[in-house]
C-alpha cells in the first residue's frame, strides 16, 4: 500500500538538513560511474510509489557520472514540486557500496480534499466588478464545490460544482494522468449545465454591453472527452473532442443579429482539437528560469451555422540575471478563420487569462491577436509564519515571498468588422510596476499599478503567473 512501502527507520530529512550532508564517494572522479541500486520513497501516505517514480529521471540499474547523478537530483526534485502533489520534496544520497549508491526521495504531501464554500463576481477581473460595477451582489456567483486531487493516489483530480446567484450551473470533471501500465496515456472528461438571466451580447466602444431579464435569456451546456500522451516527463499531448448548446432568447438576437449567424437563436455545434504543452520550469506556479510553451489547433462546427478554426500559440522564457533577480518574455498568438465570425466567436483579448495589463476595464474583440510582455522581476524579501500542530496534525510553516518588478506590454487586434470599437487594429502599448507575493498552496497574488496609452492608469489585482 502507498505510505507502507520502502520506509525507512529514523527522523525524516528536511531541506535544510539534507543541504548540509556532505558525503565524499570513493573514487569520484569525473569519469567514475555509479550506479542506482535503489530508490527509497518515503512520506507518500497517499501517491502510489509509480506515480513519484515516473517524474523521476533515473532508474534503479542505471549508471551516471556524479555531476550528471547530482543534477538529476534537482531535477528529481523540481519535478515533484511541480506535480502540486507535495508541499516539500528532498531527493538526496542516503547510502553507497562502492560504486553502487542508494537514493532517498523524501516527501511531504498537501491536503488533497476541498469541500469549501464558493463565492466569486463573474465579472472579468476584480477591478471591473468594484469600480464598473459597484461591487454588485447581484454579479456574484455562489455555491458549494467539491475539489479532490490525487482522489486515488495517482494524481487523477475530481471536481464539483453547484453554482447559484448570477449563473445557476452545475459542473463536474475527473483527469486521470495515467490508464496504462506504461504511464503515458491519459483520460480526462466533465461537463456543464446552466442558465443566466443576463448576457453579455455586444461590444460598443470596448466595453461589453449586457441585456438583463426577469426571465432566463441564456441556456447552455456543453462537455468534452479528452485524451492526452506523455511519453517522456516534459511534453504532453491532448486530443480532444467536445460539444457545445447554446440557446437565447429571441430579444438577445434582436438586440444583435450577428451573436449567431444567421439570426439563429440555439447553436449546437461539435468540437475537435489538439494541444501540446511543454514545460520546463523551476517552479510552474511562478516561473523564475526555464521555458514553456503551448500549441493548439481546432475546428468548431462543420457547416455555415458555426464554422472556425483556431490556431492558438503561447510561449514563456525566464532567464535569471542575478541571485535574486530574473527576466521574464510571455508571448501570445491566436488566429480564427474565415476572419468573419459571429460574435459568439469573437471574444479575444480581455477575457479569461489573455490581456494587456493596463486594459483591465476593456474588451478587444477579433479574429487575429498577438501581445508580448516583457517583466523584469527581484525578489524583494520572505517571512515565514509557524503554525502550531495539534495531536492529529503536524506543525506548519507557512511561507511568504514578495518580488518587485517592472512590466511592458505590447499587442496588436485585427478585426475586418471593428464597429463602434477603438481599440481594434491599431498597436496597443502599457507598462508599470508592481508586487508579487507567493505563499501556501502555490498561491500567488500580483498587485500592479499600470498605464496605458490613453493616458489611463490605475491599480489592479491578478494571479495567473504564466503566459
Amino acid at each position: 500500500m502507498p505510505g507502507n512501502e520502502n520506509q525507512l527507520s529514523g527522523k525524516r530529512l528536511t531541506d535544510s538538513a539534507a543541504a548540509s550532508v556532505n558525503i565524499t564517494l570513493p573514487g569520484s572522479g569525473s569519469e567514475d560511474k555509479f550506479r542506482v541500486r535503489n530508490i527509497i520513497i518515503v512520506g507518500n501516505k497517499r501517491t502510489r510509489p509509480d506515480i513519484i517514480l515516473r517524474e523521476i529521471p533515473f532508474k534503479p540499474g542505471e549508471p551516471y557520472l556524479l555531476p550528471d547523478l547530482v543534477k538529476r537530483f534537482e531535477d528529481a526534485r523540481r519535478q515533484l514540486m511541480n506535480t502540486s502533489l507535495f508541499l516539500h520534496v528532498v531527493v538526496a544520497l542516503k547510502s553507497f557500496d562502492g560504486y553502487d549508491v542508494d537514493v532517498l526521495v523524501d516527501v511531504r504531501e498537501r491536503w488533497y480534499i476541498f469541500p469549501i464554500p464558493y463565492f466569486r463576481p463573474v465579472d472579468r477581473n476584480i477591478n471591473q466588478w468594484i469600480i464598473e460595477q459597484k461591487g454588485s451582489l447581484d454579479r456574484v456567483n455562489y455555491g458549494a464545490k467539491l475539489l479532490y486531487n490525487n482522489a486515488t493516489g495517482r494524481n487523477d483530480k475530481l471536481r464539483f460544482w453547484i453554482m447559484n446567484g448570477y449563473t445557476k450551473q452545475l459542473s463536474f470533471s475527473y483527469d486521470r494522468l495515467y490508464i496504462d501500465k506504461r504511464m503515458q496515456w491519459g483520460l480526462n472528461m466533465g461537463f456543464n449545465i446552466g442558465k443566466n438571466r443576463e448576457i453579455n451580447y455586444n461590444t460598443i466602444d470596448n466595453k461589453q454591453v449586457f441585456f438583463k431579464d426577469s426571465r432566463y435569456v441564456r441556456n447552455f451546456s456543453n462537455g468534452n472527452v479528452e485524451v492526452t500522451y506523455r511519453p517522456a516527463i516534459k511534453t504532453r499531448h491532448r486530443f480532444g473532442i467536445a460539444y457545445v448548446s447554446e440557446e437565447l432568447s429571441d430579444t438577445v438576437v434582436k438586440l444583435n443579429p450577428g451573436y449567431f449567424q444567421p439570426s439563429r437563436t440555439r447553436v449546437t455545434v461539435p468540437e475537435i482539437y489538439y494541444t501540446m504543452s511543454y514545460y520546463d520550469l523551476d517552479y510552474i506556479p511562478y516561473p523564475t528560469k526555464g521555458y514553456a510553451a503551448e500549441v493548439s489547433l481546432g475546428k468548431e462546427g462543420f457547416n455555415h451555422i458555426l464554422n472556425m478554426w483556431q490556431l492558438t500559440a503561447k510561449g514563456s522564457g525566464n532567464w535569471h540575471t542575478g541571485k535574486k533577480s530574473f527576466f521574464t518574455l510571455n508571448g501570445y498568438g491566436v488566429i480564427k478563420l474565415p476572419f468573419k465570425q459571429p460574435y459568439y466567436n469573437q471574444r479575444l483579448l480581455g477575457y479569461d487569462d489573455a490581456f494587456l495589463q493596463g486594459y483591465e476595464y476593456y474588451v478587444i474583440d477579433g479574429t487575429a491577436a498577438t501581445y508580448l510582455k516583457a517583466v523584469y522581476t527581484r525578489k524583494l524579501f520572505n517571512f515565514s509564519v509557524n503554525v502550531p500542530g495539534g495531536k492529529k496534525r503536524e506543525a506548519q510553516r507557512i511561507p511568504f515571498t514578495f518580488y518587485g518588478k517592472i512590466y511592458g506590454n505590447m499587442g496588436y487586434v485585427y478585426n475586418p468588422e471593428p464597429g463602434d470599437n477603438f481599440l481594434i487594429n491599431k498597436m496597443l502599448y502599457s507598462t508599470g510596476i508592481g508586487i508579487d507575493l507567493i505563499t501556501y498552496y502555490d498561491f500567488t497574488l500580483k498587485l500592479e499599478w499600470s498605464f496605458n496609452q490613453l493616458g489611463q492608469n490605475g491599480i489592479f489585482l491578478h494571479r495567473k503567473s504564466i503566459f
